[in-house]
C-alpha cells in the first residue's frame, strides 16, 4: 500500500524571536497604522516592519522551505468589543493575482481572538480559533476565510497584516 499526499494546508504561529537588540519597535508600528488608516494613506515603509517582514520570510523559508515575497501589508485598528466581518484576502476571480498567504500580527493587543475557516475534504464549515498576543503571529494560506475578535472592553487592539506570494 502506497500514499501519496495531494494536499496539504500549514498553518503557521508562533512568537517572534527577534535576537537581544533587535526587538520589534511596538509602538513605531503602532504609529505607523495609526498614520496609514486616518491619512488613508499606504502603509509607510520602516525599518521596524522590514525587522518584522524580513524574520517571516526567513523563518518560513529556512524551516519549512517556501520562498514567499510580498504581495501588500496594511495596519487595522480593532474598538472594543469589536467583531470582523469574515475576511478573505484573495480574489475569487483573480486567484493568479491572488496573496497565497496571510500572516497576522499582534502589534498592541489584548484579549484578540482569530477563528479560521477551512475545509477537511467533505468535512466542510470547520474552524480553528486562537488568541493573538502581543509580538506573536499566526500565518495561513489566503484562500481561507477568517475573522478577528477584541473581546475586552477598554482598549484598541492594532493588527498587522502582511500577504505574501509563494515561489
Amino acid at each position: 500500500m502506497q500514499r501519496q499526499v495531494l494536499s496539504e494546508q500549514s498553518l503557521f504561529y508562533g512568537d517572534i524571536d527577534m535576537p537581544k537588540g533587535f526587538e520589534i519597535d511596538q509602538e513605531k508600528l503602532t504609529n505607523d497604522i495609526l498614520q496609514s488608516t486616518f491619512n488613508t494613506k499606504e502603509f509607510p515603509f520602516s525599518r521596524t516592519w522590514d525587522m518584522l517582514n524580513t524574520y517571516m520570510r526567513d523563518f518560513i523559508g529556512l524551516d519549512y522551505g517556501i520562498n514567499l515575497v510580498n504581495k501588500s501589508t496594511w495596519g487595522n485598528i480593532y474598538k472594543p468589543a469589536e467583531t470582523t466581518i469574515p475576511l478573505l484576502n484573495i480574489d475569487p476571480v483573480d486567484l493568479r493575482n491572488s496573496p497565497d498567504f496571510t500572516m497576522l500580527y499582534g502589534v498592541k493587543v489584548k484579549d484578540c481572538f482569530v477563528r479560521i475557516h477551512y475545509e477537511d475534504n467533505r468535512r466542510k464549515g470547520r474552524s480553528w480559533d486562537i488568541e493573538l498576543k502581543n509580538n506573536m503571529f499566526i500565518m495561513f494560506p489566503s484562500t481561507n476565510m477568517y475573522y478577528l475578535t477584541n473581546n475586552q472592553k477598554d482598549s484598541l487592539n492594532f493588527v498587522q497584516t502582511i500577504t505574501y506570494e509563494y515561489i
